[in-house]
């Protein structure tokens, strides 16, 4: 019994390192900024923000592990209230990828999104849920940039929000 827990033990110490080289360029911490397109409630406007996260190596081909991001937008006039502004936006996610390619990742992700709305001196925060999904191209070693749509659906019937981002960060 005593062989058989060590060669188990010996198995699982030699396959991590082989599942952390199989998907090196897509795992560990990262950090990177965002940029695109942001409609909410029928009006458009630019988005802009900076994202973090850590993503481990479930399988060869598989990751997983959480994001947080924080951002802003010039969509303002949203149809809440005539002279409204969107505020900071902040979310946190779980992402699970799939490696396409030794460079690519297709990934989903789903999470907490929390949005400001200000009205002339005043605003209020509103709570939902985030969904989306994307790709990830690891340009180096450390280097990738992505693409990735996201929506959001918020609480109080105050409509949802539809983003395409584009990325560009590194992994430490």
């Amino acid at each position: 019994m005593k062989t058989v827990i060590f060669a188990a033990l010996a198995a699982a110490a030699v396959s991590a390192p082989a599942f952390a080289q199989d998907a090196a360029p897509f795992t560990g911490p990262r950090a990177g900024v965002l940029l695109g397109y942001d409609k909410f409630s029928g009006k458009d406007g630019f988005s802009y923000g900076v994202s973090t996260g850590y993503d481990l190596a479930v399988t060869p081909n598989i990751t997983f592990g959480p994001e947080v991001s924080f951002s802003d937008t010039t969509t303002s006039g949203n149809g809440v209230a005539t002279g409204s502004e969107i505020s900071r936006d902040l979310a946190a996610s779980v992402r699970l990828g799939y490696i396409v390619t030794p460079r690519a990742l297709a990934f989903a992700k789903v999470g907490y999104a929390n949005t400001r709305i200000d009205f002339g001196g005043a605003g209020a925060a509103f709570e939902g849920v985030r969904y989306g999904g994307g790709v990830e191209f690891a340009v180096t070693g450390n280097t990738y940039i992505s693409a990735e749509y996201q929506r959001s659906e918020y609480e109080a019937n105050i409509g949802g929000r539809d983003a395409g981002v584009v990325g560009i960060g590194f992994r430490f």
